[in-house]
């Protein structure tokens, strides 16, 4: 919060300094017109000669008339002068205003970047914001997960920032990038970049950097997709080829298909297809399979992966569920949402129904 406060602010003291700027030159060049059509009336000047005259009376600069004024001309020129002083410091004004504002913003900015990923925890990092970026980023903010963008596109950077993303503006490959984006602490990082080479180097840095760290990476070919498993990616995605299992899918098992886009998290439907992880001291812990509607729940568990173990499908309702395990259940929006709170750290469990 405190990030998007101080770009918000940064963004709006710029504008208001461009607007003094602005308003200064606009002034300038009105009294440069004015003079210009009051030295033509009042001393018969041509229009250089007053444009000129104009010139060197608000600056100044003192070259003397160029032709006889008379006393109109001269308390006219006084008035320029007036006018002109005043108008002049406001613009300098403005524009060193302008300057340093966009100086300070900067660095502020910089500073608040810096500080908010100092802090973040458990995020995810994602590299490369294009077209499966853009989703990942989108299903992870409506899981409300934190997350760090690294993007090399300046101009993609800067609006992800306008929108208050926390982002880096470089190439995953540079040296310290990881770092700065907290790899150490993250629980995952997503190798979505459009090149093969620059996302197995992110999984050979990410698993060097952060050994227990999840790594899920983009690949275009088999060829990418074995390095990346070789680099120490935890799952390689292809989407050229999830694409075209998909279409298949959909012309042979139309009805298996609409299902799990029924049963995708956020969808429009009512029915969820989620994986829950137990906390440590979650009031779950210990449950069976087919007493979860002793804790107010009704839920179908279809699987339960349990550390390097094989998944558990289609669980007997006498298994039970152990802290640590993540549970995978298909309900309604409302009961899947209650086991949720229920398998989180330091919740309660309601009494029986």
């Amino acid at each position: 919060m405190e990030l998007r406060a101080s770009r918000l602010g940064r963004a709006g003291y710029d504008l208001s300094s461009a607007r003094h700027l602005l308003i200064g030159v606009a002034l300038l060049a009105a009294l440069t017109a004015i003079g210009s059509v009051g030295f033509a009336a009042l001393a018969g000047m041509t229009p250089v000669e007053a444009f000129f005259m104009s010139v060197t009376t608000l600056s100044t600069v003192g070259y003397g008339e160029i032709r006889p004024l008379g006393d109109a001309g001269r308390l006219f020129a006084s008035g320029l002068i007036v006018a002109g002083v005043g108008t002049a410091l406001y613009t300098a004004g403005a524009l060193a205003e302008f300057l340093i504002a966009g100086r300070l913003g900067a660095m502020f900015g910089r500073r608040a970047m810096s500080k908010a990923l100092a802090a973040v925890r458990n995020h995810v990092i994602l590299c490369g914001h294009g077209r499966l970026g853009r989703v990942v980023r989108e299903e992870l903010a409506r899981a409300r997960v934190p997350l760090v963008i690294i993007e090399e596109d300046a101009g993609v950077a800067a609006r992800l920032e306008h929108e208050s993303q926390l982002v880096l503006a470089a190439s995953a490959c540079e040296e310290g990038v990881l770092e700065a984006a907290g790899v150490e602490r993250a629980r995952a990082i997503v190798a979505a970049t459009g090149s093969e080479a620059i996302n197995v180097y992110v999984a050979l840095a990410a698993r060097e950097a952060n050994p227990t760290i999840a790594i899920h990476a983009r690949a275009e070919t088999e060829a990418g997709a074995r390095r990346l498993r070789r680099a120490g990616a935890s799952q390689v995605v292809s989407p050229h080829s999830l694409g075209g299992q998909r279409l298949a899918h959909a012309i042979l098992r139309p009805a298996v298909v609409d299902f799990l886009e029924l049963a995708t998290a956020g969808s429009a439907g009512e029915i969820d297809l989620e994986e829950i992880a137990v906390a440590e001291d979650s009031p779950l812990a210990g449950a069976r399979v087919g007493a979860l509607w002793e804790r107010g729940v009704s839920v179908s568990v279809v699987a339960i992966k349990r550390s390097a173990q094989p998944v558990l499908l289609n669980p007997r309702a006498d298994e039970p569920i152990g802290a640590g395990d993540h549970v995978v259940v298909v309900g309604d929006r409302e009961n899947v949402t209650r086991l949720g709170e229920l398998a989180s750290r330091g919740t309660r469990a309601p009494p029986p129904a």
